[in-house]
């Protein structure tokens, strides 16, 4: 005899008035949004560093997933950081698998959860199936078999936490490390004066072209209600789901740590990171459009990592940053185009910058 397989379907968020840069009539400008659930998978008393955006991702993740919820985590930093000494900040169950083995053990558990419930020997529900690897668990070294596992549409939701280096292990490049980003291994000198040469692989493009069955969807932690939603939407699919979120690194970029959330609404604001999410049923992308549109500037000025740029390299940014505009259907204004020459730049050599006002959570 067969059972039947049920699984949960978890409500989305009201996100009126919560763009993070619109004022809000609703009177949601708080840092605590009470309409979300009070329990909290990811504990506190983790040992992640002070303004990780990564750990900011897991408890929003974890919140929107709830307490039947079942986790596998790659080696990476949130591996080191959340199970030193056998101690871990999960109160669900969670399992550390190798840097590459994200999405086949994901697969094996998703698999194997199915058969269980079918054949009587699981009462279900079916959980919520979740992995969490990094951008060099996901983006390189894990990427065939996160694309396995997206083919055969096991009924799991992949997140890659992108903090766009290999931070455990150093600050070395990933392939998701933006143009002229300095890591320990693309120094910035007289043979490359811009740090690194080439631009970031564009992991969620790949995912949804390659894997048209799948929900994919980016979203960063500047954004919490849409990560929130994202998560559900994607455990809601019945089948495999894959959201990519930027998740700054203090230790890596070199920024104050209150700005964390900031900068995941900057780098939206300055098109460097396109928040989209893309309709398997209709095969559409659908784009959000930032009511705020920044040149780079306001973005890089803000990291340690970007202080070595010269004019040419800050131009090559935004002439970037004005194709992504046009990508997503936006209109680039005068300013942003004035910026893709590198004389508009050499200005900045003589400017003082000031720290831009954290606008929180809640804004």
């Amino acid at each position: 005899m067969a059972y039947e397989v049920v699984r949960h379907h978890l409500p989305l968020f009201d996100e009126e008035g919560r763009a993070a840069a619109t004022d809000d009539e609703a009177g949601r400008d708080r840092h605590y949004l009470p309409d979300f659930p009070e329990e909290d998978p990811y504990a506190a008393g983790h040992r992640t560093c002070a303004g990780c955006g990564p750990a900011i991702q897991y408890r929003w993740v974890l919140k929107a997933a709830g307490e039947d919820s079942v986790l596998a985590g790659p080696t990476g930093c949130m591996y080191v950081a959340n199970s030193t000494y056998l101690c871990t900040p999960y109160t669900v169950p969670w399992a550390h698998t190798p840097i590459a083995s994200g999405g086949s053990f994901t697969s094996g558990m998703a698999a194997g959860y199915e058969a269980m419930i079918r054949k009587g020997r699981h009462p279900g529900p079916y959980p919520n199936i979740i992995v969490m690897a990094g951008d060099g668990s996901a983006a390189d070294i894990g990427l065939g078999p996160m694309s396995g596992a997206l083919y055969r549409n096991h009924d799991a939701l992949f997140v890659c936490y992108d903090n766009e280096c290999y931070a455990n292990t150093g600050i070395q490049t990933s392939p998701t490390t933006p143009y002229a980003g300095m890591t320990t291994f693309t120094p910035f000198g007289k043979a490359i004066p811009e740090g690194k040469k080439l631009p970031p692989k564009n992991l969620a493009k790949m995912m949804a072209e390659g894997h048209p069955h799948c929900y994919v969807a980016t979203t960063t932690v500047g954004y919490p209600v849409d990560l929130m939603n994202k998560t559900r939407k994607g455990l809601n699919q019945v089948g495999a789901a894959f959201l990519h979120c930027y998740t700054p690194c203090q230790k890596g970029w070199v920024y104050q740590t209150s700005m964390t959330v900031e900068l995941g609404r900057r780098v939206v604001e300055a098109g460097l990171f396109p928040v989209w999410e893309y309709d398997p049923e209709t095969r559409e992308y659908r784009y959000f459009h930032p009511p705020v549109q920044r040149p780079v500037t306001d973005y890089l000025a803000m990291q340690g990592r970007f202080g070595h740029l010269l004019p040419e390299h800050i131009a090559a940014l935004q002439r970037g940053a004005n194709q992504n505009w046009r990508d997503i259907g936006m209109d680039v204004p005068a300013n942003l185009r004035e910026g893709e020459e590198p004389e508009h730049h050499k200005r900045l050599a003589e400017e003082t910058y000031s720290m831009p006002l954290n606008r929180g959570v809640g804004a």
